[in-house]
């Protein structure tokens, strides 16, 4: 059995220096190019890859292998290309030597480049990499950085966000400080990486599917969570107004429970329109109403009235209800209480209705029976 230990050269360093006719074969022939291309340049990484060619060599005729050591440069007065050069010596060497297999040996990353030539005209049982002691850090970065290039979707993940701050930073500091540049940019980055730890872009992407699916279904959930949407943006700008018409600062703890005091009563009724929509769907479908289903608007209905009690318990110091003046406290007891009540209700109210759509498929059977 010959193996074919060669050695490439894709940057044609050898042919330039020592001035042999590639390819060169033969343990004395290589053995005397480490010299010569040592001489010239002893920095250079190509003697190294020599040098772990004849090791490779040396292994495998101690372990009873026909080992043939070469060395495949690149010919600068080539009019072809370098991998096509690399290419017709490798013929060469096959049809002097008529190896089984190749080892082939490179020094440099894009040495590498020329494997797929040498694997379709010998088999490869392996590829050694020399890489330079002192030098490992930066080669190891290369390749890394070489492989991540190679992730598409780790570029667009993080290559794009990275991009377009860059590009925003010189508009933002352009019309304000550095400050706000600085911190425009960080949370550019931050949304972008909670977009993609959250999973959320799998959500927009099945948008457009999931929104045609709701159009030609004819769904009664298309029209209400459209108006839940437009109930959503009136509970955002009414919050946010009641926000910047305070007289606190606009960062404060107590702005923060304003703007949820006053959005609230949109956001609860955008909730329910929803939920009522997606209530609608399944009761129109006649598959079954599911007790979570039935009971999920007057659940939302119940939060919403207990968070707007909490919320209210900050502001308002009194209440008239009829004759009598609650005071915050009784005034938040008696939201809780009612958003107890109307969470009940809703229970009872899905109870009934599953138990008179189970029931009534049975009461049809037993009188077709009969």
């Amino acid at each position: 059995m010959t193996t074919l230990v060669c050695c490439i050269d894709r940057d044609s360093v050898i042919t330039t220096t020592a001035g042999v006719d590639p390819p060169v074969a033969g343990w004395e022939a290589v053995r005397s190019l480490v010299t010569d291309v040592g001489l010239d340049d002893p920095e250079s990484t190509t003697v190294n890859c020599l040098l772990e060619a004849l090791r490779t060599t040396r292994e495998l005729r101690d372990d009873g292998d026909d080992a043939v050591v070469a060395v495949l440069s690149a010919d600068t007065d080539s009019q072809t290309a370098p991998d096509r050069t690399i290419a017709a010596q490798l013929d060469t060497l096959i049809e002097q030597h008529d190896p089984n297999s190749s080892i082939v040996v490179i020094g440099a990353a894009e040495d590498e480049r020329l494997l797929p030539v040498v694997e379709s005209r010998l088999q490869v049982d392996g590829v050694d990499r020399v890489v330079v002691r002192q030098a490992r850090d930066i080669e190891s970065t290369y390749y890394l950085l070489k492989q991540f290039l190679a992730d598409e979707e780790l570029r667009s993940t993080i290559l794009v966000p990275l991009g377009i701050s860059l590009l925003l930073v010189p508009a933002l500091l352009l019309y304000f400080s550095f400050t706000i540049a600085l911190a425009g940019l960080a949370a550019l980055l931050g949304l972008a990486v909670l977009y993609k730890g959250l999973g959320i872009d799998e959500y927009v992407e099945r948008v457009p599917e999931w929104s045609r699916e709701l159009l030609y279904s004819g769904r009664v959930s298309v029209v209400t969570y459209v108006t839940a949407v437009g109930l959503l943006s009136i509970g955002l700008f009414s919050g946010g107004f009641a926000v910047t018409g305070r007289t606190t600062p606009a960062l404060s703890p107590l702005s923060g429970v304003a703007f949820l005091h006053h959005s609230l009563p949109w956001l609860t009724l955008a909730a329910v329109t929803a939920s009522t929509g997606r209530l609608f769907d399944e009761l129109i479908q006649a598959d079954g109403l599911r007790v979570p289903t039935l009971s999920l608007p007057f659940g939302l209905l119940s939060v919403g009235i207990v968070i707007r009690g909490f919320t209210g318990y900050v502001f308002d110091a009194t209440l008239a209800v009829g004759a009598v003046m609650l005071s915050p406290t009784q005034r938040l007891a008696l939201v809780i209480v009612g958003g107890v009540a109307v969470s009940l209700v809703g229970v009872k109210v899905a109870t009934m209705l599953e138990s008179s759509t189970t029931t009534a498929p049975v009461e049809q059977s037993a009188d077709g029976s009969q």
